[in-house]
């Protein structure tokens, strides 16, 4: 959720810090700062609640200079938003940290503290860590042997970094559960805990693995491995660009994101399907052997991520006759799973380090799954480097708080599991180059549902004085349902609940009316019929009905009731992408008639890196 970036260097670091920090605004963040060691080898701190520019408005009206600083943006756990829970927090001797995490065993560390004499400036366990450093390096006269002594008293998950007037020329930075990584320069480096903050200034990184300690100054990298030792870590070059993360032409990241998903679904499929095939080994080495023995899936997931997989759960028993299920992997990791012979685990996540599904992955290679396989938006993350298999969604820089492209191309990738274990089933009906051709051709659709845009703007008018909605749909459909109800709750406020169409008599009938807008998803399928019997029941009750219709399901508006039909027929693999486009386009209309913060919707962040 926070953000931290770091700067040794021989030119002033300010700039770059908030540059930086500006980078990582999509993932949510309450309060800003920053500390910087001044030329004269003082401590100065700037920290201001509310947005970057807030603090870059406190620099202009008092400017700092330092080569060596950190920086944060932090997203409230312990303490409530103020100046004086903003980090960097610091101690004694111009001792200044910033932290992402939670340590769990703050309260300890903090009485032991204050029985030592330190006092308590804020309200968050962070603090506890600067006073630590401090009283460590008063014995040891080393801040990277204090910060290691400090790291290994602390219990939960934490990406820090330090600095200290003490050690003027050095950043020290550690990680235990949260991402860091190490930006390299030319006789300058960098740190952050995220690779999007750093490119403007570098695109060749090294990834700290868990427990790592490192020593950053000008010219000279030390990593310390969790056992101790001297460590080497690989230096990647990122292909992403520094201006993949600007809105361009857009008024809003998320508009943009929605507008490049026939872009993001395409190069997702790029070099994983050759003709009408699909590419196994493009899960990664051994995928062959260990879909043609996989009897079962079991996905973990958050959020919109669960939503996918839900959708892929009705796929796989669909077209490839074997068990699916999905749980939401902040419930699976406090589960005692029954795992059945030869289960695959799917954990999936846009970030690749939400600590819940994370903490689900270390959990199942420990329970006798047959393998584990990530799906994932990052490729040094945490989740791709300790999976046994990996797809890459390649959607690109997400910055929107509210998942567009993510989602949909992590459908896309689900799309291609679904292919690789077809084939090996042998299942009647089912046509490994039928069904890739139909993926081959999500690009087009997507690009042609775009086109509603307009018309989506105009029906978004309805929405904009309403307080609740409802969302229906069938089948896999129900989970686009699902994630349509949670894109207009995050980004308009407005309250709204999916549901399976037939479950709207087992109670939910009763909360309509006439402003309780019902949207409905119709595609071309032996449940559409159904479906219709179930719209009938809300319009028997005076609901007013907005139905994004297939072209062959042959529904008309009438009285009560708005058909939205779609520019395309799709099948039913391509049915949860192509549905998803109008329902990211009418919350993305509703938030804006609304007014809300489209980007970065009220109580939420990107990345949730924490439980």
């Amino acid at each position: 959720m926070c953000g931290i970036v770091g700067v040794v260097a021989e030119r002033n670091a300010v700039p770059i810090l908030i540059e930086g920090l500006r980078r990582l605004e999509y993932r949510g963040y309450d309060s800003a700062g920053l500390a910087v060691i001044t030329q004269d080898h003082a401590l100065a701190r700037v920290r201001t609640v509310g947005k970057v520019k807030a603090l870059q408005a406190a620099l202009e009206a008092a400017p700092v200079t330092g080569f060596v600083g950190i920086a944060h943006t932090r997203w409230a756990t312990h303490g409530v938003p103020s100046t004086r829970n903003a980090h960097p927090h610091v101690s004694r001797d111009g001792v200044a940290i910033v932290h992402n995490g939670i340590i769990e065993n703050h309260e300890s560390l903090r009485a032991d503290l204050k029985d030592l004499g330190y006092t308590f400036d804020s309200d968050t366990d962070t603090e506890v860590i600067a006073h630590r450093i401090h009283q460590h390096l008063a014995q040891s006269k080393d801040l990277f042997e204090a910060v290691r002594k400090t790291v290994a008293e602390l219990d939960g998950a934490y990406a820090l970094a330090a600095i200290a007037e003490s050690d003027p020329e050095c950043v020290i930075v550690a990680r235990q559960g949260c991402p860091v990584v190490i930006g390299l320069g030319i006789d300058e480096n960098f740190v952050a805990s995220d690779v999007t903050a750093l490119l403007p200034v570098t695109r060749r990184f090294m990834f700290l693995e868990e427990g790592d300690v490192a020593l950053i100054r000008r010219k000279s990298i030390l990593i310390v491995g969790a056992d101790g030792e001297p460590a080497q870590r690989d230096i990647r070059e990122s292909e992403l660009s520094a201006d993949s993360v600007e809105r361009g032409r857009y008024r809003h990241y998320m508009q943009k994101e929605i507008h490049e998903q026939p872009r993001a679904i395409s190069q997702t499929l790029e070099g994983r399907i050759s003709g009408r095939r699909l590419l196994e080994a493009a899960f990664g080495p051994g995928a062959h052997e260990i879909f043609a023995k996989t009897q079962a899936v079991h996905f973990a997931a958050c959020g919109t991520s669960y939503h996918a997989g839900l959708a892929a759960c009705y796929l796989i028993e669909q077209f490839c006759r074997i068990p699916a299920r999905i749980e939401y992997a902040s419930e699976y990791r406090y589960r005692d799973p029954v795992v059945t012979p030869n289960t695959l685990f799917v954990a999936i996540s846009q970030s690749g380090e939400t600590a819940d599904t994370l903490a689900a992955l270390r959990a199942a290679r420990a329970t006798g799954y047959l393998s584990t396989l990530t799906i994932c938006n990052v490729a040094e993350s945490s989740m791709v480097r300790e999976s046994a298999l990996v797809m890459l969604t390649r959607a690109g820089p997400e910055i929107g708080v509210a998942s567009t492209k993510a989602f949909t191309t992590q459908l896309t990738a689900l799309g291609m599991l679904i292919a690789g274990l077809a084939k090996h089933r042998h299942v009647a009906g089912f046509d490994e180059g039928n069904f890739v051709a139909e993926l081959a051709h999500l690009p087009t659709i997507v690009e042609q549902t775009l086109k509603l845009d307009s018309v989506v703007r105009s029906l978004a008018e309805r929405f904009a004085d309403k307080h609740h909605a409802l969302f229906v749909g069938r089948g896999p459909l129900h989970a686009v349902a699902m994630e349509g109800a949670l894109k207009l709750k995050e980004i308009s406020y407005i309250h709204a609940e999916a549901y399976a169409a037939a479950e709207l008599k087992h109670g939910p009938l009763a909360l309509v009316d006439e402003d309780m807008p019902v949207i409905a998803i119709a595609p071309n399928n032996e449940l559409l019929e159904k479906l219709k019997s179930n719209l009938q029941e809300v319009r028997a009750r005076g609901g007013k009905l907005y139905v994004f219709a297939d072209p062959a399901a042959r529904m008309q508006s009438e009285d009560g009731l708005t058909v939205i039909e779609m520019p395309t027929r799709t099948t039913a693999s391509q049915a949860p992408i192509a549905f998803t486009i109008p329902l990211q386009l009418l919350a993305y209309h509703v938030a804006i008639l609304k007014g809300t913060d489209v980007d970065q919707p009220r109580n939420l962040a990107k990345s949730l890196t924490v439980e």
